[in-house]
Formats: structure tokens, C-alpha cells, sequence
């Protein structure tokens, strides 16, 4: 069969299958795995895992938590931390909160914002114990996030925190079932979590009464120094009849927030949610002077947090959250799911087989001709992406390491990044015109890496091209023949400049994000960097994140301890939120010996 023909005719069973799902998900974010719940399980990217990260303090306006509500404590959550999921708590009717002032809503997008910049999920919380008084408001707050973020996978509602000792059959649930029609008629398969009696303990109630629909799971909240082995029970007798569980919130102390660490119940509990696959955000990242703090008082509001920043209930949860098993377990090699069932960790020099990915989307396998045989990956598309989660690479000490990928385009144009899963880019990778699809060329970059161990992932850029493995040696190494190849052609630095460029990754309205990307196209590593640039109009920044940025048009960036190295051929970024004053985002000039 002709590749190319039969490589259009793929293409356009994509388009003609999108259509058919009435565009529903033309602009998925497909950086993180859909959530969807079969059994009593939520599964990610089908297959069983759970997710661990933070809750925010409640939103409300002079409550002291809602400085917290920014991009760059969210980019700190998931670098430092390896947060997965980020909870915007926002408090409804009580003073200062969203239904006083709408300033509560642009609290949240803006994490929900960030959490998507940064391959996070989000829950947006209804933050309030009396959510049936106002129904119509909560539809209406609803409706708009679905219309905003339902072709994403990263948002999960949350429509009821914590309801008092009310019925679940009688006041709960119908509040539950309008406010899930409501968004079900925009976004049809998100995941939705509804609160249950009890401040969400009674669990166990609510399963005898489930909501019919799809993908709905059950609060539980507990927090270690009050609820034990009893609050346990009920949550297995949920669990064994049936219902999804979701912990939004949880503490290691007690549930009015005060007290010391209650470590033996804390680990108790942290048992029960691994062994039952249950995912959780802690309770709360805030510098309230309270044992549920996980900042001491002062801490600063955009990440940064060093240990004697950290309350004993912050150190307890960063550390529970960082040795949290990976979000999936792969179980078959159906596309979609995954290649590999159990984690193996290989030494240097390995080579990763394009099609041996742990979860993937977007893309499809196809007999190669290469050298070896076997299938490589294609039909890739912008936002398709690989993780070879299961997959681990030990890098043995810090330093320069070269990679080679082995690709295949007609025409060329397209272009992917490699990535840690669940943590930062490395490098951005074109893929020239190679004459056809099953004519394979090398491409060699040479990347920094941190001793341990690595577990890779791909995402496209721009599609239009395949792959059929991608080599890790030390940089040192002559290996000029990577199995299953045929030829070779080598990409290396040449003499050139540094340059910067603003991508704007989200529009809207008078708002926008996006990052401003350093490109060292040097021979020599730019160590430490500095730029300035500015807006012909009124075009402002509001906040930013992995650097330090200074001014008020015109700006000042400099590196943080960690990104401050570019070496030759490679790129940093960091991020940024601002206003607009016109329909497009004002393209700004640049300044300093790093953007020339």
C-alpha cells in the first residue's frame, strides 16, 4: 500500500471522526491522560492509578489564602513537589467570596490556567457547606467552566465541598443531578465529584443512592488527627459497593485545622489510598498561623519554599506527594493504553523503541522498513504525546549526554520535545524532509541530564512525521550505528546567537499566557541570563513564574538557581500571565546578550 496515501487517508479519518463528535474534541489538551471512572475506580488514561497534590485555602477575598493563587506557586507545586493535581478552593456565599466578589473567579481560572501550562489536573471547587441555597448560581458558575475548560483533560468539577448533616437522597443528590445536566450539556465526560453528607464522610450513604451518569465520583475528606480506622470502614463499605471515591481534601492533623501531626494516622491513611487507588489533594497550601498549614506565616506567595519554610504538616505532605506512585499502571498494548506492564529501570547506553510507550495519545503503529523491522510510530499530530513512564533510564552522574532520534518525514516541518514525564522539557527537536515515510535518517541532539533515574516522554509539536527509536548514551560515546539503522546524518551546533521569543499558549479575552522561550544557538553554553523587553501598547505582564521578573514595561527576567545553564542547541523557558489591549497580543521587543 502507498504510505503516503494511506498516511492522508488516516489523516482524514481523523477529521471526518471529529466531526462526527461534533468538534467536541478538536482542541484537546492531550498533555495529561483523560479521567473516567469504571467501577469504583477512577482511572487515568484507562488504566488504574490515582493522583496526589494540594488544595488551596479557601479563595475569599482578605482570607490571607488567595495571594496563593497564582502561576508560579502552581509551576512550584508540580516541579518541586511532583504535585499531579492542583485544587482551587472557591468560597461561595461567606464573606469576601465569589458570590460578593467576582474577584474569586479570576483566582481560579488563573490556577486552573497555570495547572494546563504545566500538565496538571485541576479541580475547580465549589468551596461551601450549603451549596443547595444557591443552585441557580452554582449551574451558572458551572456552565461557564465547561464552556471555558471542557475540551481539556485536565479540569475536574467539584460541585459540593462539604455538605452539613443534611439528607443525601433529599437534598444532596437532586442539587447534585441539576448542576451535573447542566454541565453535562457542554462537557460530556469530564469528571465530576460530588460532596456527600457529613462535611463529605458519609460515604457509605451515598452509595446506597449513587447519581446515574458517567464519570462521577464521591467526596471523602478526613483529616488524621480526628477520623481513623471507623471513617476507613466506611469508606471500604463505599468502595465495596460500588461508587468511585475522590479525596479533595485531606490533613495530617486535626479537623479544625489545629494540633500536631498525627504521623502514625497519617500513614495509615496514605496506605489505604494507595492500596485502593484513590486520589488526593492535602489540605492546604496557605501560611495560616494553623497546624494545616503546609507554609509558616510570611512564606512567599509564588513557590520558592525552601525546608524551614515548611510547617511539619507541609514537610509531611511534600513528602507524600513526592514518593507517590506514578499516575498509571499500564496493563496491555492496545493503542491508547499502553505497551508495558511494570516499571524496569536500564543502564546507559539504552535504546527506546518508539512503539514501546507505557500511554500514549493521539497516534497510530506501522509495520517499518527500517533496519530491525518491527513498527515505528506515526500519524502524529500537534499535541500527540508518548510517555515511556515505565520505562526507566539510570543516568549516572550529572552532565552531557547525546540522543539520537530516528525519524522519517516527506516533507519535513514537523518538530517534538522530550520531556520528563510529570516534570520539565529538555529539548525541541525538528525533523527535516527525509523524501519519504519510510526513509530514515538520524538526528542527534545533546541534552544536559541530573544523575538518578529518568523516565522520558514525547510531545508534538507539529506533526507530519515518524519515529522508530530514540537512543541515551553518554555524551562521549562514538556509537555511530544505534540498532535498526540503516544511515546516518548527524544535527550539530553551529556558530550563531542566543535569541528569545514570546508564545502566546492561551487568549482570551483582555487576558492571555505563554512563556518566553531563550534559544542558545551558540557553541558555547550561556551560563546565567538576563533580558529585558517591552510592549508598543498597554499590553502588561501580571504575574510570571521560573524566573525572577522585575519591572513594569519595559521588564526585567533573570534565571533561577536551576535553569540559569542553556547549553548550545538547547532552550529554557519560563512562564507568564498578562492583560491585552487590543483583539492579539502585542509582539514585544527584546533586549540583552541573550535575545540577540
Amino acid at each position: 500500500m502507498n504510505n503516503k496515501f494511506f498516511k492522508n487517508s488516516k489523516f482524514f479519518i481523523k477529521i471526518i471522526a471529529g466531526l462526527a463528535l461534533a468538534f467536541q474534541m478538536s482542541n484537546v489538551h492531550a498533555a495529561v491522560a483523560k479521567l473516567s471512572v469504571s467501577g469504583n475506580k477512577v482511572l487515568i488514561g484507562g488504566q488504574q492509578g490515582s493522583l496526589a497534590g494540594n488544595s488551596l485555602f479557601w479563595s475569599n477575598t482578605g482570607w490571607g489564602g488567595e495571594k496563593f493563587y497564582n502561576a508560579q506557586a502552581v509551576a512550584w507545586l508540580k516541579n518541586d513537589w511532583k504535585s499531579s493535581v492542583i485544587r482551587a478552593s472557591m468560597g461561595v456565599e461567606d464573606a469576601g467570596g465569589y458570590l460578593s466578589d467576582p474577584a474569586n473567579k479570576t483566582r481560579v481560572t488563573t490556577v486552573v490556567d497555570a495547572a494546563i501550562a504545566n500538565d496538571m489536573y485541576a479541580i475547580i471547587d465549589w468551596h461551601t457547606h450549603r451549596a443547595e441555597l444557591n443552585q441557580a448560581q452554582s449551574i451558572a458558575f458551572f456552565r461557564e467552566m465547561a464552556t471555558k475548560y471542557g475540551n481539556t483533560n485536565n479540569v475536574i468539577y467539584e460541585i459540593y465541598n462539604e455538605p452539613l448533616q443534611v439528607s443525601w437522597s433529599g437534598v444532596i443528590k437532586p442539587y447534585a443531578q441539576a448542576v451535573i445536566s447542566a454541565i453535562r450539556a457542554i462537557d460530556p465526560d469530564n469528571l465530576i465529584i460530588v460532596g456527600t453528607p457529613t462535611w463529605s464522610q458519609d460515604v457509605d450513604i451515598a452509595a446506597n443512592d449513587p447519581i446515574a451518569g458517567t464519570n462521577i465520583a464521591y467526596t471523602l475528606h478526613f483529616y488524621a488527627g480526628t477520623h481513623g480506622q471507623s471513617l476507613r470502614n466506611k469508606a471500604q463499605v463505599a468502595l465495596d459497593k460500588g461508587i468511585a471515591l475522590f479525596v479533595t481534601e485531606w490533613g495530617s492533623v486535626n479537623a479544625d485545622g489545629g494540633g500536631a501531626v498525627a504521623n502514625s494516622e497519617t500513614d495509615a491513611w496514605v496506605a489505604f489510598m494507595k492500596a485502593n487507588k484513590i486520589s488526593n489533594a492535602n489540605w492546604a497550601l496557605n501560611d495560616k498561623a494553623e497546624g494545616a498549614s503546609s507554609l509558616v506565616s510570611g512564606a512567599s506567595a509564588n513557590g520558592g519554599w525552601v525546608s524551614s519554610q515548611l510547617t511539619a504538616s507541609g514537610a509531611k505532605s511534600k513528602d507524600i506527594i513526592l514518593n507517590w506512585p506514578a499516575g498509571t499502571q499500564p496493563t496491555s498494548s492496545t493503542p491508547g493504553t499502553s505497551s508495558s506492564s511494570a516499571s524496569t529501570n536500564n543502564s546507559l547506553p539504552f535504546t527506546v523503541q518508539a512503539e514501546s510507550y507505557s500511554t500514549m495519545t493521539g497516534i497510530q503503529t506501522e509495520a517499518t522498513t527500517d533496519t530491525g523491522g518491527g513498527l515505528n510510530v506515526g500519524w502524529t499530530d500537534a499535541n500527540d504525546s508518548l510517555s515511556y513512564s515505565g520505562t526507566g533510564i539510570n543516568i549516572p552522574s550529572t552532565g552531557s549526554y547525546r540522543i539520537t532520534y530516528r525519524v522519517a518525514s516527506l516533507n519535513g516541518g514537523g518538530s517534538f520535545t522530550l520531556r520528563e514525564v510529570g516534570g520539565s522539557n529538555y529539548d525541541n527537536v525538528s525533523v527535516p524532509s527525509t523524501g519519504g515515510w519510510q526513509t530514515w535518517v538520524n538526528v542527534t541532539r545533546t541534552i544536559t541530564l541530573s544523575a538518578g533515574v529518568h523516565r522520558f516522554g514525547l510531545l508534538v509539536n507539529t506533526g507530519g512525521f515518524n519515529i522508530n527509536w530514540f537512543r541515551i548514551e553518554a555524551a562521549g560515546n562514538s556509537s555511530s550505528t544505534p540498532p535498526r539503522s540503516a544511515s546516518s546524518s548527524s544535527r550539530s551546533s553551529t556558530v550563531g546567537s542566543a535569541s528569545c521569543r514570546q508564545i502566546v499558549s492561551n487568549d482570551w479575552g483582555s487576558g492571555f499566557s505563554g512563556v518566553i522561550r531563550i534559544t542558545n544557538n551558540r557553541t558555547t553554553a550561556i551560563n546565567g541570563w538576563n533580558i529585558g523587553w517591552a510592549y508598543s501598547d498597554a499590553t502588561r505582564i501580571s504575574g510570571a513564574y521560573n524566573a525572577t521578573v522585575t519591572g513594569s514595561n519595559p521588564y526585567s527576567a533573570t534565571n533561577l538557581s536551576w535553569n540559569g545553564t542553556i547549553q548550545p542547541g538547547q532552550y529554557v523557558e519560563f512562564g507568564f500571565q498578562g492583560s491585552k489591549s487590543g483583539s492579539t497580543v502585542n509582539v514585544p521587543v527584546f533586549t540583552g546578550a541573550a535575545c540577540n
